[in-house]
């Protein structure tokens, strides 16, 4: 889920409603990463607002980024060469639009830039509490920062949505 930072109340729900009982078994016999999943992120009513999409993933992951009514807003690429990550935004129109790269190797902190300026950040919250959470399950918590200059009604969040989702999903699940 998604919460606010200052408050600690939930401000958009996470959900993969359509699970099948082979992506089940899969995830859990560790393929994780390789496993199709389909995310709605929502609000606490249930009134959808992106749509986070990939097949099965044999080598590199293309992941599909709706609007709430099913209508293309991107693409997300993962890239070959990259030592913590890096996903290359295709917006609607075929162009690319952001890019999305870890910071260092262990790809805890991504930079998503635009024209090569930093517009967002992704970082991996690791701290003591949550080292014990981290342990036992596959419970990640990312905190997400985005620049003023996207506009509250710009598409670009729910690409930045969609990165961060990619990112728990395609990169930090860990296979095992």
């Amino acid at each position: 889920d998604i919460y606010d930072p200052f408050s600690g109340e939930i401000i958009l729900e996470c959900r993969e409603p359509s699970l099948s009982l082979i992506t089940k078994l899969f995830r859990f016999i560790g393929f994780k990463t390789r496993t199709p999943f389909d995310i709605h992120i929502q609000t606490p009513g249930g009134e959808r607002i992106v749509r986070i999409q990939r097949g099965w993933a044999f080598f590199l992951s293309k992941v599909v980024v709706t609007d709430e009514n099913n209508n293309l807003i991107g693409r997300l690429k993962q890239k070959y060469w990259s030592l913590g990550g890096k996903f290359e935004l295709i917006d609607e129109t075929n162009q690319e639009s952001l890019e999305v790269e870890a910071e260092s190797w262990v790809g805890w902190n991504f930079a998503i830039r635009k024209n090569f300026k930093d517009i967002a950040s992704i970082s991996k919250k690791f701290d003591a509490s949550e080292f014990v959470k981290e342990m036992f399950t596959d419970a990640d918590t990312y905190i997400v920062k985005i620049s003023d200059e996207v506009l509250p009604n710009d598409n670009t969040r729910k690409l930045i949505l969609g990165s961060v989702m990619c990112i728990d999903m395609v990169l930090n699940e860990g296979d095992g």
